[in-house]
């Protein structure tokens, strides 16, 4: 569906504009100029949502709206959210992804990943300067209507409530195996705190809704610096242990004396072969890691949201904050993936903390280092709730003002949707991965192309243009790591290998 003329004609005329300059200047002044007959570069929204700036002043009359709160977010603090956005769960993957595609494939690929993750960034952004708004389903409606706003609303809505209940799942799974190896206590005990589904509940009601009541996203930026450093906690464990396991592996046994025969026996009865490391490889598992590492640097749809609340907004400060969060996440990544890897060789297993648990359930500095995975994966949640939060007000309430009531029903109901689906439907995890093999590609690559197609006018840049050619080529990127990920997905749930394909 093309937009109405009306809609066509808010934007600016190829006039480009940094939003963080606009935002610098006097409203009045704004005012003056139009009345005198000049040409702002101004987007103004049909639906009411935005007014003659997107960050009101000090001294502005207009009313206070959900997307105009005022840059408060120090530099710092944006760069510590969006890299929590970052951070996953998939990072305890990554080490088994480099035994599937060896060492220097592994850094290619990443490396591949990280740049084109940059990219995308850049054209948001240069979208956002562009039309003068920094709200994605904005950006589709500005492109293709309402059908595209929709559309990105929708998309991230269904990508960030996968995401959430992922991180919710591996709370409900892992916490009480930590609980347990601690205080060493019965399996098949029935206590309430070895419970998970109760122990979910308990960390969504005490840590995650608090924190997701919060105004604006700029305030967590402290807990998203804990949540990092406990990210760095595990990477300093995957390195110093990659200097105290020796390899063959030496299974954990009950009977440790039993326990060191039997690896006496056997490696005697086999070669060392599993404990050489492979610069490049390929197997039947490679073609899957490409997916998975495709999505490693999913934070787009908090992207816009981080840019609204940074303080003294532009471009190029946003930007910067971007290609630093990436450039951190890239080298963490790549660290806790080679360390691991280089621990386990091809004995690896998809999740990094399982393989320590083969060597030694009770190890403490491993079970604290699950505790400290478990607190960054808890912490991440409320910054993934807020663009879905956003997400549903620009659909629903998009000329309404904020709303307190609004905004901690919304939190409540999301949560206590994800709680309901990981405790009572654990098995829609896979019905996830299907909405994630469609919505992260469409949020990172197919969406930042295709709008900056529509949105850049053509006479600033026709289609034949540089620019354009290469955001056409990164859709149709998007358009086959999106195939490739719905096809491998099938052929698991086919040939019943139960492979997970998913970045996040």
């Amino acid at each position: 569906m093309e937009p109405t003329q009306t809609e066509m004609s808010l934007t600016p005329n190829g006039r480009t504009h940094d939003p963080g300059e606009e935002a610098l200047v006097p409203e009045k002044s704004l005012l003056e100029e139009d009345q005198n007959g000049a040409q702002t570069p101004r987007y103004d929204d049909p639906e009411g949502q935005e007014d003659e700036e997107f960050l009101p002043n000090a001294e502005g009359k207009k009313p206070v709206r959900f997307t105009d709160f005022e840059g408060k977010t120090s530099f710092g603090m944006s760069v510590f959210n969006l890299g929590n956005a970052i951070m996953g769960s998939g990072i305890l993957g990554l080490a088994y992804a480099m035994s599937n595609t060896g060492i220097i494939f592994f850094w290619f690929l990443l490396t591949s990943v990280a740049l084109l993750s940059c990219y995308s960034i850049h054209l948001l952004v240069k979208c956002a300067g562009i039309v003068g708004i920094r709200a994605y389903e904005q950006l589709g409606f500005q492109a293709f209507g309402t059908p595209g706003k929709m559309a990105t609303g929708i998309a991230i809505i269904l990508q960030n409530i996968g995401s959430m209940s992922s991180y919710l799942y591996i709370v409900k799974s892992e916490l009480p195996l930590v609980i347990q190896a601690f205080l060493k206590a019965e399996a098949d005990s029935d206590v309430w705190y070895l419970n998970g589904n109760y122990l979910v509940i308990l960390v969504s009601a005490t840590i995650i809704l608090p924190l997701a009541l919060m105004k604006q996203l700029g305030y967590l930026g402290y807990t998203s610096g804990f949540s990092l450093s406990c990210m760095v906690f595990f990477l300093c464990a995957v390195i110093y242990k990659k200097f105290q396991i020796d390899c063959p592996l030496k299974e954990y046994s009950a009977n440790s004396t039993a326990s060191h025969l039997s690896f006496n026996l056997s490696s005697h009865d086999h070669d060392d072969s599993h404990c050489s490391a492979y610069m490049f490889t390929m197997n039947s598992q490679t073609a899957y890691t490409i997916p998975i590492l495709a999505f490693a640097f999913v934070c787009h749809p908090e992207v816009l949201p981080i840019y609204t609340e940074l303080q003294n907004p532009s471009k190029a400060r946003m930007q910067k904050v971007s290609n630093i969060s990436i450039f951190v996440m890239y080298i963490m990544y790549f660290l806790a993936a080679l360390f691991g890897y280089l621990t386990f060789k091809d004995k690896v297993e998809a999740e990094l903390l399982h393989t320590y648990s083969r060597i030694d359930p009770y190890d403490t500095l491993i079970l604290c280092v699950r505790v400290a995975v478990l607190t960054a994966v808890t912490l991440t949640v409320p910054i993934v709730l807020f663009p879905v939060r956003r997400a549903i007000q620009q659909m629903a309430f998009p000329t309404k003002a904020f709303n307190w009531l609004r905004h901690i029903a919304i939190a409540i109901v999301l949560l206590s949707f994800i709680n309901v689906l990981v405790i009572f439907a654990p098995n829609i995890l896979g019905i996830f991965g299907i909405i994630g093999a469609t919505s992260a590609p469409c949020l990172i690559f197919i969406f930042p192309a295709i709008f900056y197609i529509r949105i850049v006018p053509k006479d600033k840049e026709p289609m034949s243009s540089t620019p354009k050619i290469l955001a056409a080529c990164f859709a149709a990127l998007g358009i086959s790591f999106m195939v490739m990920s719905l096809s491998f997905i099938i052929i698991d749930w086919t040939m019943g290998d139960g492979l997970a394909v998913g970045g996040h």
